[in-house]
Order: C-alpha cells, then structure tokens, then sequence
C-alpha cells in the first residue's frame, strides 16, 4: 500500500508562483510513476503533469509547459510541483497519483489564483 499526502496549495494572485509537494509512504519500493492531475470546478480532472521513479522522465500537459516544473526527491519520497506565473485558469484542486501494483491517490490540495 501506498499513502499520499499533498501540501501547497493556497491563493496567490495572478503571475505568482506556488509550490506542491506529495509526500509518499508505505511501499514505496513499488512505485513506478508519479503524476499531479487538477480539477477545476465544472471541469474533467485532467492530467498536469508525470514523472517515472527510475528514469527521471517528464511530461506536461500542453496548458503548464513552460510554467510548471515536476521534480522528485528521492531520499525524501517526495514529489514536487513547481508552478510560476499561475493563471486564473488553473484555480484548480490538485492530486497527487502514484502507479504502482495499483493506482493510488491523495486528498488533494487547493490552488486558488485570483485575477
């Protein structure tokens, strides 16, 4: 089993810059892939950005290339979303993932950006 835990979020105001952190637990051994996904109100949840454990390879979203940086600290088992120059258009709740045996995810965590 794997446990994850977000931290970050907040309201910043447009153009600022916020930075998530997923913290993961349990069998961490087992994980292959780490991901945050956002979900804005009225909205699918879509994937923001990925990162594979071994690796080190990304992938962004077309909307947060740029702007967004995904990293990991291995010692730590914590992943990071580093996020500049926020629009309104990414007031979302963001989840952490993890992909391992099974899929597994956090609660979320607000991120609020005011115009």
């Amino acid at each position: 089993q794997v446990q994850l835990v977000e931290s970050g979020g907040g309201l910043v105001q447009a153009g600022g810059s916020l930075r998530l952190s997923c913290a993961a637990s349990g069998r961490t051994a087992s994980i292959y892939t780490m991901a945050w996904f956002r979900q804005a109100p009225g909205k699918e949840r879509q994937i923001v950005a990925r990162i594979t454990w071994s690796g080190n390879t990304t992938y962004y979203a077309d909307s947060v290339k740029g702007r967004f940086t995904m990293s990991r600290d291995n010692a730590r088992n914590t992943v990071y979303l580093q996020m500049n120059s926020l629009k309104p258009e990414d007031t979302a709740v963001y989840y952490c993932a993890a992909s391992a045996a099974y899929n597994y995810w956090g609660q979320g965590t607000q991120v609020t950006v005011s115009s």
